[in-house]
């Protein structure tokens, strides 16, 4: 881990555990940057409008994290929702991009 924060199991205090939490914050926000930045490619590659949404990709992909969350033995209902939000969410930012680029 960084030695900015401790590992999980290196923390001894809540101020030890509230800095891993944040620097963990931050690490997703750069991993959502990247995420939407393949959306904006997405909605610039893909030639039509009814192409954004694909319902069996949005399924292998969440179907995929699901399993991922079962291997790591973490709550995988809670993993199936936050990829549900995140996948839905994604889409409709790409829909408004593809709207936006074709304007």
């Amino acid at each position: 881990m960084s030695a900015d924060f401790k590992s999980p199991e290196d923390c001894q205090s809540m101020s030890e555990v509230r800095v891993g939490v944040d620097a963990t914050d931050r690490e997703l926000l750069e991993l959502l940057d990247r995420r939407f930045g393949y959306m904006r490619a997405a909605a610039r590659i893909k030639p039509t409008r009814d192409a954004v949404r694909d319902e069996a990709r949005k399924a292998e992909v969440i179907s995929a994290a699901v399993k991922d969350a079962e291997a790591r033995r973490l709550p995988a209902d809670v993993v199936a929702s936050i990829w549900e939000r995140l996948v839905e969410g994604s889409i409709a930012y790409e829909f408004e991009i593809w709207d936006r680029i074709r304007k």
